[in-house]
């Protein structure tokens, strides 16, 4: 019998899912934002435009090495949302651009907004993300749009609408990107932008929403929410609670007539956004959101690669699973309660996965054999959940044996 075994680029053609990988990029640019924002800049060269092919709404991993507490050298990864809208260049050359924030006490942003400038290089993961824009696209997957429609935005748009969006923080920056998409495809498409921040000088892309909004002035509103400083209107100062979003859906912004919502922030603002457009009858395949954490801070972000030593005298679960094609299988015993994504990569050290929190959606599989029980989910939808599909991070086996497929 002969096995024929797909590259990864036939099997992105041939099932509209691409696979998550590195490619070493350089820093063209380093934009400051705000005191605490930067704007990143990725070269992408020509060879490989193909593998950062994007949708509005997705974003990358960055990977590098850093020391630890102790100095120890590690892996370092952390998941960026892409702020610009795809184009590319007459020479075949591309770019990925990306904002990030400093957080307190994060190595990572801490680093960045400190350190990184042009002519570095970074591990960047090919764009991934379903925080995108499904109205007018027939149902296909979100990676089928991204094989089909790169850098024709006026294909990625699907059709003129109403939108609205409520964002916090650095939740705009995947928000801008698919706002001036939308408005840029269809001269009948309106766009309500509710953005909240502490204050006026915390506001990320201030002068690009402004241009924006110059450019499109009667399609898009926006709405800067203060909670630190007091504004004209006392509906725009102050945080944003349950009483304040029902009178902005109620009086700032055409609520009846959406065909699609953009969530984006903390976990916090983001639920209390859905379950007060639950209340008011907006069905859950209108809402796209996603999360910058998942707003446990006690939690640990997954099991990325903790030690685990199956012993073949105690009890294991077999798991087995599938990734570019190739078997893997590794035990893992029951009374360590190991991840799947943890127990992968002891034996495959490219299975995919990004954040480890359940937010991004990276180490996404199906479950063909078996079952599991997932601790946390913040990214994939229902219809997702039907079907099979899990976080692998957040998945832990029930049966003796569970099989899973990274590929399908």
């Amino acid at each position: 019998m002969t096995v024929v075994r797909q590259t990864a680029a036939e099997q992105a053609a041939a099932t509209g899912r691409r696979r998550a990988s590195f490619h070493t990029l350089a820093v063209d640019e380093v934009r400051r934002l705000t005191d605490d924002a930067i704007e990143v800049t990725f070269a992408v060269p020509a060879e490989l435009a193909g593998q950062y092919d994007y949708l509005p709404g997705q974003y990358v991993a960055l990977r590098t090495t850093m020391p630890d507490a102790n100095g120890n050298p590690h892996e370092v990864r952390r998941s960026y949302s892409i702020c610009a809208e795809p184009r590319s260049f007459a020479d075949g050359t591309s770019e990925i651009r990306v904002a990030i924030k400093q957080d307190l006490g994060g190595l990572f942003s801490t680093w960045a907004n400190a350190e990184l400038k042009s002519g570095d290089v970074l591990d960047v993961m090919s764009p991934m993300g379903a925080f995108v824009s499904k109205h007018g696209r027939d149902g296909k997957p979100v990676e089928q749009n991204v094989m089909n429609s790169m850098n024709h935005p006026e294909e990625l748009a699907g059709e003129p609408g109403s939108f609205v969006a409520i964002a916090a923080g650095s939740g705009i920056t995947p928000v801008i990107a698919i706002a001036r998409t939308l408005l840029a495809a269809h001269q009948e498409t309106r766009f309500d932008l509710i953005y909240a921040n502490k204050a006026a000088m915390d506001v990320m892309f201030l002068e690009e929403l402004a241009d924006l909004k110059d450019k499109y002035p009667s399609r898009l509103a926006l709405h800067h929410v203060l909670s630190r400083e007091q504004r004209i209107a006392p509906l725009l100062s102050g945080r944003i609670d349950a009483e304040k979003l029902k009178a902005l859906l109620g009086t700032a912004i055409h609520a009846d007539d959406v065909d699609e919502w953009f969530l984006c922030g903390p976990f916090e603002l983001v639920q209390l956004c859905r379950d007060t457009l639950a209340d008011r009858g907006v069905k859950p395949e209108h809402i796209r959101f996603e999360l910058f954490t998942s707003g446990k801070p006690d939690r640990p972000e997954g099991n990325i690669g903790r030690p685990v030593t199956a012993d073949e005298s105690q009890d294991t679960y077999k798991i087995t699973f599938t990734l570019d094609g190739l078997q893997g299988e590794v035990s893992s015993p029951t009374h360590a309660r190991e991840s799947i994504l943890n127990a992968a990569l002891r034996v495959r050290p490219d299975v995919p996965f990004a954040c480890a929190g359940g937010v991004c959606g990276t180490c996404r599989a199906k479950v063909i054999t078996g079952k599991v029980t997932m601790d946390e989910n913040y990214a994939l939808e229902q219809d997702e959940l039907d079907k099979g599909y899990v976080l692998t991070c957040q998945s832990h086996p029930t049966t003796p044996d569970v099989t899973v497929d990274f590929d399908v």
